[in-house]
Formats: C-alpha cells, sequence, structure tokens
C-alpha cells in the first residue's frame, strides 16, 4: 500500500493538536480514546437491551446544552411522548457518566482519586 507522506505531513501540520507538547498531547489522545471506550460500552449495552436503534438516535444528543436539543423532534423519532424523550436522552448522559467514571478508575491504582483525573482530562479536551 502506497504511504503518501506529503498528505501526511500537511495532515500533521494542519492538526491544532500538532502544536501541543508532547505529554499534552498524549493526555488529550487517552482522554479521546476513554470516551471512545465509554461511548463503545454505553453502546453495546442498548444493543443487548435490544435498543441499538434508540441508541444511534440518543448519542447525538450527549453533548448538546439541553437548550439546544429539540426534544418533540426526538419524541417523534423514537415514538415517544415529550417528557419520555426527556428522560431518556437524561438516562443515557447520566449513565455514560458512569461508564466513563468507570473507565477512568480502571485506569488508576487504587485509592487514587477519580474527581481529579476526570478534570485533568477535562482540561486536556479543552481547545488549545
Amino acid at each position: 500500500m502506497p504511504i503518501d507522506t506529503a498528505f501526511a505531513e500537511s495532515r500533521y501540520a494542519a492538526d491544532a493538536g500538532a502544536q501541543l507538547a508532547a505529554d499534552k498531547l498524549f493526555d488529550r489522545q487517552w482522554a479521546l480514546r476513554l470516551l471512545e471506550l465509554t461511548l463503545e460500552r454505553l453502546q453495546a449495552e442498548f444493543t443487548a437491551a435490544g435498543k441499538a436503534a434508540v441508541f444511534s438516535v440518543l448519542k447525538d444528543f450527549l453533548t448538546d446544552a439541553h437548550h439546544a436539543i429539540d426534544y418533540e423532534a426526538v419524541a417523534e423519532r423514537l415514538g415517544l411522548s415529550n417528557g419520555a424523550a426527556r428522560v431518556a436522552i437524561h438516562r443515557l448522559r447520566k449513565r455514560f457518566r458512569q461508564i466513563y467514571r468507570e473507565e477512568i478508575a480502571h485506569t488508576l491504582p487504587v485509592g487514587a482519586d477519580v474527581d481529579v483525573e476526570m478534570r485533568h482530562l477535562a482540561e486536556a479536551l479543552a481547545p488549545p
């Protein structure tokens, strides 16, 4: 498979993360990986419960501000009441936070402060 080094170099130069120090870049990539693992676990839970289609609709609202969500549209897409759509999104977000916390805790030594690590990872994800 040919490798286009010019393309790779241009992508690297354009990447905002490339401007970060190596340790900051590592932290950012690690935080992104933990989010990815969390999303995978959450999706697996929904799939195991026979709700893969619900997950595919709701996952887009994990990061939206509450006021930005069109609950009526979500409710219509899922065949739920407006209130049930609100509860479904709330529960999805809550479970996401729980799983994320668990994923982080698995990476820390016993007795380490998970909240401190969560704040550190949140800082790593903030724009440079």
